[in-house]
Parts: C-alpha cells; sequence; structure tokens
C-alpha cells in the first residue's frame, strides 16, 4: 500500500482473497497496516488464532485461512509504503522484516520515489517549454505597451500581469490580443491600467 499522507491509498494484493483485508484495515483504520503506519516500525502478530487485537481484520483473515501476518513500513521522501506479508501457518513470518522483503520494500519505494521525481521533473520541462514558446509574444506585446504609454519593460509586464488577472485569462492569451491589435484602441484602457 502506498500512502502520501492524504486520504488516498492505492493498494496492490497478489492474491484477490487478500484484497479483502487490506480494505477492512483501512476502512476501520484497525490493523497491522495502521499500526505499521502510526508506529514506522514492523507489526506482526505470530498467530492471529491466539490475537486479541484487530477485531475485524482478525476475523476475516481467519476466514480465509491466514493465520500469521507481518506489515513492513517504508519511509522516504514523504512516501510512505507499506508491504504485508501473509502466511496460512502460524509463525512463519518471524524473519520477514530483515531478509529479501525489506530488500523488495526498500526497492519499491526507491523506484516509486524516483517515479515521482521523474514527473515532476517533466511537469516542470513541460511548464518552462510552455514559458519558453509564449516569451516572444509576451516580449512583443510588452514592446507596444511600452510605445503606447511611454512606459519601462518592467511597467509594461505589470500591465499585462494585472489585465491578465483581472480578466482571468492567461498572460499569454493577453499578450496575443495586445499583438494581435498592434495597439490600436488600447491608448485609454492601458493608460487606467498603468496606474
Amino acid at each position: 500500500m502506498v500512502s502520501e499522507g492524504g486520504p488516498e491509498r492505492p493498494a496492490a494484493v497478489t492474491h484477490p482473497d487478500l484484497a479483502a483485508l487490506v480494505s477492512v484495515q483501512l476502512r476501520s483504520g484497525d490493523g497491522p497496516i495502521p499500526a505499521a503506519l502510526e508506529r514506522g516500525e514492523p507489526v506482526d502478530s505470530a498467530d492471529l488464532l491466539r490475537e486479541e487485537r484487530w477485531p475485524a481484520y482478525r476475523a476475516l483473515a481467519l476466514d480465509s485461512g491466514v493465520r500469521s501476518s507481518v506489515t513492513i513500513p517504508f519511509r522516504r521522501s514523504g512516501l510512505t509504503v507499506t508491504l504485508s506479508l501473509y502466511s496460512f501457518r502460524p509463525g512463519a513470518l518471524e524473519d520477514a522484516p530483515h531478509g529479501p522483503a525489506r530488500a523488495l520494500g526498500d526497492l519499491a519505494v526507491t523506484c516509486l520515489v524516483r517515479d515521482r521525481s521523474y514527473r515532476a521533473a517533466l511537469t516542470e520541462l513541460d511548464q518552462l517549454g510552455a514559458a519558453l514558446r509564449t516569451r516572444p509574444v509576451v516580449d512583443q506585446a510588452c514592446g507596444i505597451v511600452m510605445h503606447v504609454l511611454g512606459c519601462d519593460a518592467d511597467a509594461a509586464f505589470g500591465v499585462l500581469r494585472r489585465v491578465s488577472q483581472a480578466t482571468q485569462r492567461k498572460l499569454s492569451d493577453v499578450a496575443s490580443a495586445v499583438v494581435d491589435k498592434r495597439g490600436r484602441g488600447l491608448d485609454r484602457e492601458l493608460a487606467s491600467l498603468s496606474d
């Protein structure tokens, strides 16, 4: 299960019967997954038949034939991944938090953090690309406003920004409109916005 602190917690299971075990914990807020998230350390139950914690989870687990479980949390960069292992035999998962399950969880959280960073970088790259594509139009519009108002570049950009905010239009759309009109008919309107 993956958690970023919000209400949405996507989970993946390797067997259809296990999905209900995850769902009951998330719905009730009670079970090994919520406990591991709260504590930040592995939470296990060596034998659910003798367990007294988590009644709803315990009943469903036993009904599914699960006798023991361990949930291991992995935290990095604001992301928490929990890896839950289930066994049909009691006491079968005692060493799980230290063996291959630990390596698998570390790998999973590392990959998810890298993927999130990669996606953020792609989004930023798209935004920078859009800004670069609209920059010439904004520069032309600033030049027109500078000519019409007799002001400097900073003041002209401020006028365009105020028009954008006041009309709830993108700055590039406002700049395109100014360039299309070549400043004609904008004298009074721009002068009123330059104050």
